[in-house]
């Protein structure tokens, strides 16, 4: 077979515009050119705006109405795609072309099983097949993306699979009927980095056993660097390279291209850039927070009994200190209990037990003014930077609301301190009066960075703040939190699944695994000597560019934490731990100091102690 002929899908000289209301067009791909081969994995990576989603969905023929293809051709074994009626696309697109977006939840039905759901799709692009036959083929595919327990989970609904497995059963959906073409878009960018990476290696070996080309679409050159033969990159709707991807990393030839590489973040190649350095961490700095035995669950309703609840023990007898000027990383994977803590450190929600005490006053137990009072010195910033901003009020308001509520200024003082606040943090003094709609989502998020600064808080707890922007605009944030921190001496707690901006930025990483802390160390040691077999497995699953110490195929953990509600006896981590023994079953460990101010919660570590060490007891100051 000729290396021309074996070509899956050719693209030449593509052009999109998208049509504007007032009657303009503006171009988002221009002259584009790729091609994909028999068993090729073509990665795509771009910036936010780029053009990587409307290519992604015009491989497919997936467009419609603002956007107008103005030229060139997409041709699936010689046959252009956008030439062909919607019928016959139809039928290509569910038998030969398969596309799985990053949503798994809004493209699954929730009021149908989703093993009906994949045969509804098996039997539109194949009529003559039998409900026996059709049902077979879907659980040898469930078998294959490795869901456990695939003939039950065929009855089950979306809502009772995680996002994890809800991808999975996206990549069934896809690859039920055999397609030569699978167009991924950005698939992993809602996952943890332990789900994702079991993503990648699941389509390593499915590309492998099904003979699939696939085109794999993201924003991260180290997800690409992972699973791409080739990758591609776009810039403003145009390609400024195409090679293989070791070439590409070691000798790029764009500047876009090495601007690119240059910009992201190293976890084992740099040194954390944070304010504080990790060294200075002694007992005689000033603690800011600290958080003593937090326990949080909460009942939900038991869908085998009648009325009966049972509990879900999101945070589990919590412990640590925060000192002033600190940045404190808590890393875990989804449902490890990182969000359910950010609520309570922010004082949104009481925990059920336990102590979190700011300067010595325990906002556990305050209420009323006396936690409004106390409120405007710790902030909370949120993932979603649309959600996070009224709509309808003036970007000036939004970021002036705080003040407001808390009174004691005069107008006059309000509009200077909101203008000193937007100069600060980068926004454009213009937009004071405007609307945030058409504003970025990198400059959402300084809105709301500026509504929390607005108050000259002493601690700001971010919660995955960064994870809805690409790692150019994250790194354009990182640098202004730091900016901020040597100007104000602000102290910071990130909350991240984000292991490479943990690595930069904090001196001090949690570790949390089913609500409770596995380890607690700083940075050289969390990064180049974990002790918590689970540390370990959460860095060998980092998609990167460069080496890394911990090896995927050794340490990677495969399934999922166990339901929070049915927690193992003993240590929580034994049902995933390559390492447990006898003791694991039988006693939980607790959080004891390896050296230093570095602690771990595992047998293997602490087997040779004589009796943990407990954090100390703080005094609570009468409030």
């Amino acid at each position: 077979m000729s290396a021309e002929s074996a070509k899956i899908l050719e693209v030449s000289d593509l052009s999109i515009d998208l049509a504007t209301p007032a009657g303009g067009r503006r171009a988002i791909l221009r002259n584009v050119d790729l091609s994909v081969s028999k068993n090729e994995v073509l990665g795509i990576i771009g910036e936010s705006g780029s053009g990587k989603t409307v290519l992604s969905r015009a491989l497919v023929n997936w467009i419609s109405p603002p956007l107008l293809p103005t030229g060139g051709r997409i041709a699936y074994r010689g046959r252009n795609l956008l030439d062909l009626p919607p019928a016959e696309m139809q039928k290509l697109r569910g038998r030969k072309v398969a596309y799985i977006g990053s949503d798994p939840g809004s493209a699954l039905d929730p009021t149908i099983p989703v093993g009906q759901q994949i045969i509804e799709k098996l039997r539109a692009v194949e009529p003559g097949i039998s409900t026996a036959d059709a049902r077979a083929r879907v659980l040898r595919v469930l078998d294959a993306v490795r869901i456990p327990s695939p003939a039950q989970r065929f009855h089950e609904f979306p809502f009772q699979f995680s996002g994890g497995m809800m991808q999975r059963v996206l990549i069934v959906d896809a690859l039920v009927t055999n397609p030569d073409l699978l167009v991924a878009d950005n698939i992993t960018q809602p996952l943890d980095v332990t789900v994702a990476a079991q993503i990648l290696r699941l389509l390593r070996d499915l590309q492998r056993d099904f003979s699939t080309a696939i085109i794999f679409v993201s924003s991260a050159l180290g997800v690409l660097n992972e699973i791409a033969d080739n990758i591609l990159v776009l810039a403003d709707g145009r390609v400024v390279e195409c090679q293989d991807t070791r070439g590409l990393i070691e000798k790029p030839e764009h500047s876009y291209t090495r601007n690119l590489i240059e910009s992201l973040p190293r976890i084992w190649d740099a040194q954390p850039t944070a304010a504080a350095p990790e060294e200075a961490v002694d007992d005689k700095r000033d603690v800011i927070l600290s958080v003593r035995d937090v326990y949080r669950s909460y009942a939900t309703k038991d869908r085998q009994r009648l009325f009966a609840h049972r509990v879900v023990q999101a945070v589990r007898g919590v412990s640590f200190d925060v000192y002033k000027g600190d940045n404190l990383g808590i890393v875990g994977e989804s449902g490890c209990g990182k969000s359910t803590l950010s609520r309570l450190l922010s004082r949104l929600e009481a925990p059920n037990k336990g102590q979190i005490l700011f300067k010595g006053q325990d906002i556990a137990r305050l209420g009323g003014r006396k936690l409004m009072d106390l409120r405007h010195r710790f902030q909370l910033l949120l993932q979603d930077p649309y959600n996070a901003i009224p709509p309808h009020l003036a970007i000036g308001r939004t970021i002036a609301e705080p003040l407001r509520i808390h009174g004691g200024l005069a107008a006059k003082e309000i509009r200077e301190r909101v203008a000193a606040t937007m100069n600060e943090v980068g926004l454009r003094s213009d937009l004071t009066d405007r609307l945030p709609v058409g504003l970025s989502a990198g400059q959402r998020q300084r809105v709301n960075i500026a509504r929390a600064m607005v108050l000259e808080p002493e601690l700001l707890i971010l919660d995955e703040t960064l994870s809805a922007l690409d790692q150019v605009e994250q790194g354009k944030l990182l640098d202004l939190f730091e900016g901020l921190q040597n100007r104000h001496g602000i102290t910071y707690v990130y909350i991240s699944h984000d292991l490479s901006m943990v690595r930069r930025v904090c001196n001090r990483v949690a570790v949390m695994y089913l609500g409770r802390i596995a380890e607690l160390a700083g940075n050289t040691a969390t990064f180049f000597d974990p002790a918590h077999p689970y540390t370990r497995a959460l860095l060998s699953a980092v998609p990167a560019i460069e080496h890394k110490p911990y090896d995927t195929g050794t340490y990677l953990l495969e399934g999922e934490p166990p339901d929070p509600i049915d927690i193992p006896p003993g240590c929580s981590f034994r049902t995933r731990c390559p390492f447990a023994f006898a003791r694991c079953v039988s006693e939980d460990p607790m959080l004891m100091k390896r050296s230093g101010d570095d602690y771990a919660a595992c047998h293997l570590v602490t087997a040779g102690a004589a009796a943990p060490v407990r954090m100390p007891a703080v005094e609570v100051r009468a409030s």
